[in-house]
C-alpha cells in the first residue's frame, strides 16, 4: 500500500501571505523572490528569516554584490520584526562580493557549500542570485553564458535539497516572461511588482509556482510599513481547518453567531421596522441611499446605537471624516465607550481586501454584529485608482466577506438626486444588498422635505410607501405618507384632486 508522504508547513511570520501560499511554505523547498527593484524583495525575506529562525533551525544570508552587510542591517533593524539577539544566536550574514566579482560561478558555488557544511543550516538565503548572473556575464565568453547559470542553480538546488534545507534566492526581474533557468529549477516562485497609476503607487504579489499545495490565484496587494511586510489575502478565499502536525490550517473569520432569516435586527427610528418588515433580517446587508444631507448618516448611527442598547457591538468604517471630529455625537459616545470599532485608515492608496481584512480585524476583537460603511461614495475615492475600474466586482468581495463573518452590515451611499430616473446606487451594485432604503427630497410650497421608502428586503415583506420623515436633535422621525400630493419621485409634486385622494385613501371619503 503506497503511503502519503506528508510536506512539513513553515509558518512565514508574514501576515496574510501563508493564506496565499495555501497554507505556509513547504519545508526544504527551493524558492524564488523576485520583482523590480523598491518593490520589498528584501524586507520580505528578511521577515520570513527572523521568523524562522531559532538556534535550532539556524539561517545562513549570503549577500552578492549588492549593499554590504552592515548597510543591509542597518535599514532592516527600522522595523519591528528584527531580532538583534537573533543575529549572534540563530543567523549568520556572510559576504560573497569578492567571490562573486570573479565572475566564478564555480568558486561562488563551493564557497556556499563550505559555509553550509560547516553551519549545517535549515535556511538558506541567497541575495541577490541576479548579482551572480551579471558578473558571471561580464566574464563570460562562452555565447551562452544561461548555460553555467543553469548547471549553478540546479546544483544549489541538489546541494540544498540533500541537506535539507529551505532555500530563497533573491533577485530583481523586470520580465517575469522571460526565460530563465532558475524559473524552472525552483520550488516556488514569488512575484513582488509595483503598479503605478497616476500619482498612485500600490504594491502587489504573485504566486507564480509553489510546487505541491494550490495557491490562491491572482494579484494580491500588500503594505510595507514598520511592522515589514503585510499581505491582504481575499477574506472569502481562506480556507477552513483545525491546526495538525506538520500543516497549517488556517480558520475563516468567525465572530457573530450564524444568522438566520428568521431573526430581526432592530433599527433603531421609530417606525422604520414597521415598514422593513419587522426589522432587518439578521445578516443581511442593507444599501442606504440618497443625496447629501438627507440622513443618510444619523440613520447609521441609530443603527448601531440601538446594537448597543441591545448588547450589541459594531464597528464603523468612515471614509469622509473622522467620528470623533464629526457633528454626531452619538457615534462618538458609542467609541468612546467601546461600544463601537473604528476602521479609519489614513493609509493612501487603499485596496478592498486591506479595507476588509481591517474591519474583520475589529469585528474578531470586538465580537461585533453590526457593522457600517459610510459612505461607499467616499470609500471609492479612498482606494488606489487601479483598483476602480473592478469597483462593482471588489464591492461584491467586501459583501461576501461581511455576510461569512455572520454580522448585519449597513452602508450608505451618495446618490445625485435626479428626479427624470429612479436609482439607488452610482456603480451598480445595489443588486447584491439584501435590503434597500432609499431617501429623497421633495419641494413642496417652496420648501425642501425629506421622504423615504423601503424598495426592496429580499424574501421578506415591506412597506410600499413614501413617507415624510424630519431629523430633529434625537435623531430620525418618520411620519405619515403625504397623501394629498402626487408626483413626489419627481421632486416637484402637485396636489391631488379630492377624487384621487379618495382613490388612494379611501376613509377620507367618509368624512
Amino acid at each position: 500500500m503506497n503511503t502519503k508522504v506528508t510536506i512539513n508547513r513553515l509558518r512565514t511570520g508574514v501576515p496574510g501571505l501563508d493564506e496565499v501560499l495555501g497554507g505556509g511554505l513547504p519545508e526544504f523547498s527551493f524558492n524564488l523572490i523576485a520583482g523590480q527593484p523598491g518593490c520589498g524583495k528584501t524586507t520580505l525575506a528578511h521577515q520570513i528569516m527572523f521568523a524562522l529562525a531559532t538556534p535550532e533551525r539556524p539561517a545562513l544570508y549570503f549577500t552578492v554584490l549588492g549593499e554590504p552587510p552592515l548597510k543591509m542591517l542597518r535599514y532592516q533593524q527600522q522595523f519591528d520584526f528584527f531580532d538583534t539577539e537573533a543575529v549572534t544566536r540563530a543567523i549568520r550574514f556572510i559576504n560573497l562580493s569578492e567571490e562573486a566579482m570573479a565572475g566564478d560561478l564555480d568558486r561562488v558555488l563551493r564557497r556556499i557549500v563550505e559555509e553550509v557544511t560547516t553551519h549545517g543550516p535549515s535556511l538558506v538565503f541567497v541575495d541577490s542570485f541576479r548579482s551572480v548572473v551579471l558578473a558571471n556575464a561580464a566574464q563570460q565568453t562562452a555565447p551562452d553564458p544561461r548555460t553555467n547559470l543553469q548547471s549553478f542553480v540546479q546544483q544549489l538546488g541538489m546541494l540544498m535539497t540533500s541537506w535539507q534545507a529551505t532555500t530563497f534566492l533573491i533577485g530583481e526581474c523586470f520580465d517575469e516572461t522571460d526565460a530563465n533557468p532558475v524559473f524552472t529549477v525552483a520550488d516556488g516562485l514569488i512575484w513582488m511588482r509595483q503598479s503605478v497609476m497616476r500619482n498612485s503607487v500600490v504594491r502587489k504579489m504573485e504566486i507564480m509556482k509553489m510546487r505541491g499545495q494550490p495557491t490562491l490565484p491572482g494579484l494580491h496587494t500588500f503594505r510595507i510599513d514598520p511592522s515589514g511586510v503585510r499581505v491582504f489575502a481575499p477574506a472569502i478565499s481562506q480556507p477552513q481547518g483545525e491546526d495538525t502536525a506538520g500543516s497549517i490550517a488556517l480558520a475563516a473569520p468567525s465572530a457573530a453567531p450564524a444568522s438566520t432569516s428568521s431573526s430581526r435586527v432592530p433599527m433603531g427610528v421609530p417606525h422604520l421596522d414597521e415598514m422593513m418588515g419587522g426589522g432587518l433580517p439578521r445578516g443581511y446587508s442593507l444599501l442606504v441611499a440618497g443625496p447629501s444631507g438627507s440622513g443618510k448618516s444619523i440613520l447609521a448611527a441609530a443603527f448601531l446605537a440601538e446594537g448597543a442598547r441591545l448588547g450589541e457591538t459594531g464597528v464603523i468604517a468612515v471614509f469622509e471624516q473622522h467620528p470623533n471630529r464629526s457633528r454626531n455625537r452619538l457615534v462618538t459616545e458609542l467609541i468612546a465607550s467601546g461600544q463601537v470599532g473604528v476602521v479609519d485608515s489614513r493609509a493612501p492608496d487603499l485596496s478592498i481586501d486591506e479595507i476588509v481584512m481591517l474591519l474583520l480585524d475589529e469585528i474578531r476583537r470586538l465580537k461585533a454584529t453590526r457593522v457600517v460603511i459610510d459612505s461607499l461614495s467616499s470609500f471609492e475615492l479612498s482606494v488606489a485608482p487601479t483598483f476602480r475600474d473592478d469597483f462593482r466586482e471588489s464591492m461584491s468581495r467586501l459583501v461576501k466577506a461581511m455576510t461569512g463573518a455572520g454580522v448585519t452590515m449597513l452602508m450608505t451611499s451618495e446618490l445625485e438626486d435626479r428626479y427624470t430616473d429612479l436609482r439607488f446606487s452610482p456603480y451598480g451594485t445595489a443588486f447584491m444588498t439584501d435590503a434597500i432604503i432609499v431617501q429623497r427630497y421633495i419641494e413642496v410650497d417652496s420648501r425642501l422635505r425629506r421622504v423615504m421608502a423601503v424598495v426592496k428586503v429580499r424574501a421578506s415583506a415591506h412597506s410600499d410607501e413614501l413617507r415624510e420623515f424630519h431629523i430633529e436633535g434625537d435623531g430620525i422621525h418618520i411620519g405619515s405618507r403625504l397623501v394629498d400630493q402626487e408626483g413626489l419621485l419627481g421632486g416637484r409634486p402637485t396636489q391631488k384632486t379630492v377624487a384621487a385622494m379618495t382613490r388612494s385613501d379611501p376613509e377620507r371619503g367618509l368624512l
